[in-house]
């Protein structure tokens, strides 16, 4: 045992920088599983332990006032029925926020569906104005107990008493109305009733619906939404960063491994004469195998530690998401398991990996084999003859040569390097997606910069006059939303009319055409994903007692609703709704124009009765996955560094048997220096190359799939520009040629007794 540690120890001393590099890569590998597991475990617990607690309901209805709620009690498989509670659609301002809410009027506290209390405490009769915020809709008014919010144009005001979490749909500025519970006397110009159905198996949901509609009669629901929608919603942002996080974990953690095997066996044929001599003093196959296996083990186990004491520790510090992720899961369950059993499987792939390579240490034969005098293969082929032959350097030549000789063991290298190069490159385009989304919003479904919705008081050529007046706006698009059931009647979808015949609106498509005629419509992937329809099917909905048919000619890319979204003109909609007018208004703005000065401009100009808010951004909540990537690119590196470690003191040592007749034929050592930096490059520069051209599409692949699931469709990925990829081929060879400039230049000035030492 004695002597297995002191020739750990010596190979320590010796490859001091390349044993830095696995603890740190094993680390980095490690903390960002971690990390993965705490986001996945993050994105579903918080809302299933709100929904659980508060006996959440599992179908929320939106009915007209006149509907015979009480009938839904009888229905098959539903276990409870909330009271009808009386619902008013209303804007409140609180420290000069504006947000559409929906006040509840709730006589007390209910017992399905109840509002977890965070601060504060629940309404009191004593109290008529007073009502309790959904906590999301607190945050965005900065409201908290004791503030007032305002109701313009009604001279009314409300007094905050509550705030409470809730297992319903979020607030979302633009998209979903913030929830406040009130007293029913609050209510004054109450619109309809909602109605909440807990069922007794929730995979029953879709069939709860069908019937509860069938009871109700159609005509008198409005809108649908489910508990899987909320849970959806609730979790996407953080599961997408938890599944980009997990992704790149396991890549990163096939790549370490691949590394460790490719440097363990460079080292073996670096030693074999040493190997040859502890078998020849007695060693055995298997402590010559042992040797290797603890050593590396041992790395591997310095690293999980390192990343498992990290994350705990300082885990729950990070800013933003991540850090609120690790706290939350810190205080689950199964923590202390995950926590432990991440690293043990890291460390055992990675000491499986290390097993195969360092048995090949244990087949070493006790008397060292001679080197064959030729390398097979070996001789200059035609091309390279013919290069030498046109006066090109004889460096870079014998340099190619020497890097493409040995093909499969090339081959090996080449595949062993690409792969974390690869996932560099998927990582680079995940980045420029978000990006696009950031500053091309108009080609990925978002033209608009700002939604304006008008009170009661202001009509639709007053809105249009005080829009058209304002500086800075490029064009305006009148549009309703309205719910609207799906064939079957077991959810609801947005139907949405949004610009006109004579100015469309500019729909970024992924297929198909734009809506131009009658009854044309397109939709998102979410709501063809629902309806099992494709482009230039014909659909048909029904919004209150009135069918609306439509024939979808194009795929839209749609981030609202979960794509869940059929969009056609305002013109369509109004031939079958003579009475209907826009509701909201879509903002184009000039290149340049600030949209918080434009909201403040037109706040001011109509004196409190529009509702101006920014269009929501999807990447907006994709800002902290930017860390992640740049994160999960310097793990890469360092894995990529391992294996170009091993690689360059691979091609040093093969070049030893080389040295003599390179000096023989008249080489100086600033050409022989060359010819290994040569090599390097010229195996970097093909890894570089593979790994961007399996990571295009890959990457196109990974991105569209995602925004498939997610419903927003297919169409979304983009690449990297060429320019970046052609400098990151560039960087990926001229930095492993520098790299390996300083050992090669050590070898070549290396005494004729060493030389002669290391080819006998």
């Amino acid at each position: 045992m004695r002597a297995t540690l002191r020739w750990a120890h010596s190979d320590l001393r010796a490859h001091r920088g390349e044993a830095l590099f696995i603890v740190l890569a094993t680390a980095g590998i490690v903390a960002s599983l971690l990390l993965a597991t705490a986001l996945f475990g993050y994105a579903t617990n918080p809302w299933q332990r709100v929904f659980t607690q508060s006996h959440g309901a599992h179908v929320w209805l939106h009915t007209a006032r006149s509907a015979e709620t009480g009938r839904l009690t009888a229905l098959d498989g539903v276990e409870s029925v909330t009271d009808a509670y009386l619902v008013e659609s209303a804007t409140v301002v609180s420290r000069g926020t504006r947000a559409t809410v929906e006040l509840r009027g709730t006589p007390s506290l209910p017992a399905v569906g109840r509002p977890l209390l965070t601060a504060g405490h629940w309404l009191d009769a004593g109290e008529p104005d007073g009502v309790v915020l959904e906590s999301r809709l607190a945050t965005a008014l900065l409201a908290e107990p004791g503030d007032t919010l305002v109701l313009p144009g009604s001279g009314r005001a409300l007094s905050v008493v509550g705030i409470a979490d809730s297992a319903e749909p979020r607030y979302g500025p633009g998209e979903q109305p913030g929830l406040v519970w009130a007293q029913p006397s609050a209510v004054r110009e109450p619109g309809g009733r909602v109605v909440g159905l807990r069922l007794a198996d929730p995979d029953d949901t879709d069939y709860a619906v069908q019937r509860a509609v069938t009871v109700l009669g159609a005509g008198v629901v409005g809108e649908v939404s489910t508990w899987q929608q909320a849970r959806a919603e609730a979790q996407s942002d953080n599961r997408l960063l938890g599944q980009v996080l997990g992704l790149f974990g396991l890549g990163a953690l096939i790549a370490a491994g691949l590394a460790v095997h490719g440097a363990i066996g460079t080292r073996i044929r670096g030693h074999l004469r040493d190997i040859s001599v502890l078998k020849a003093i007695g060693f055995t196959p298997a402590q010559v195998v042992r040797i290797f296996l603890l050593q590396h083990v041992a790395y591997a186990v310095l690293g999980a530690v390192a990343a498992v004491v990290l994350t705990e520790g300082l885990g729950a510090r990070i800013p933003g998401r991540l850090g609120d992720a690790v706290g939350v899961w810190q205080g689950l369950p199964g923590q202390t398991v995950t926590m432990g059993a991440v690293p043990v499987g890291a460390v055992l792939f990675i000491g499986a990996v290390t097993g195969l390579a360092a048995w090949r240490a244990g087949r070493v034969p006790p008397v060292p084999v001679p080197h064959p005098a030729a390398v097979p293969g070996g001789g200059l082929p035609g091309v390279a003859r013919g290069a030498l032959g046109l006066r090109l350097p004889p460096a870079l030549v014998l340099g190619w040569h020497r890097a493409f000789t040995r093909r499969p063991r090339t081959f090996a290298t080449v595949g062993r390097l690409a792969l974390p190069l690869l996932l560099i490159v998927v990582a680079m385009s995940a980045w420029t997606t978000i990006d696009r989304f950031h500053n091309r919003p108009e080609e990925l479904g978002l033209p608009a910069a700002l939604t304006v919705r008008p009170d009661s008081t202001l009509n639709d050529g007053g809105t249009r006059e005080l829009l058209d007046r304002e500086p800075g706006v490029a064009a305006v698009y009148p549009g309703v939303e309205v719910a609207a059931l799906v064939p079957g009647q077991t959810a609801t979808i947005a139907l949405r009319g949004l610009g006109t015949r004579e100015a469309p609106y500019p729909f970024a498509l992924a297929e198909g055409r734009r809506a131009d005629g009658p009854d044309e419509a397109v939709a998102g992937q979410g709501l063809l994903d629902l309806l099992d329809v494709r482009v230039g099917d014909w659909v048909r909905m029904t919004v209150g007692d009135q069918p609306q048919i439509l024939h979808i000619v194009g795929r839209s890319i749609e981030p609202e609703n979960a794509g869940r979204v059929i969009s056609t003109s305002l013109d369509t909609l109004h031939e079958n709704d003579p009475n209907l007018s826009p509701t909201f208004y879509q903002l184009r703005l000039d290149p340049g124009t600030d949209p918080r000065h434009v909201a403040t401009a037109l706040s001011a100009a109509a004196h409190g009765h529009l509702d101006v808010h920014p269009v929501t951004n999807p990447a907006d909540g994709l800002s902290s996955m930017r860390a992640v990537i740049v994160g999960l690119t310097c793990v890469l590196a360092l894995i990529g560094l391992i294996e170009l470690l091993s690689a360059i003191g691979g091609t040093i040592r093969e070049g030893e048997r080389d040295l003599l007749a390179l000096k023989a034929i008249g080489l100086s050592p600033r050409q022989i220096t060359a010819i290994t930096v040569t090599a390097t490059g010229c195996t970097a520069l093909a890894a570089a190359a593979a790994a961007t051209a399996l990571a295009l599409p890959l990457s196109t692949w990974l991105i569209n799939a995602q925004g498939h699931s997610s419903g927003i469709g297919a169409g979304i990925a983009r690449t990297p520009s060429p320019l970046l990829l052609l400098l990151f081929v560039a960087s990926a060879a001229l930095g492993a040629a520098a790299l390996s400039a300083l050992p090669a230049t050590r070898a070549s000035h290396r005494r004729l007794a060493d030389t002669l030492s290391a080819v006998a």
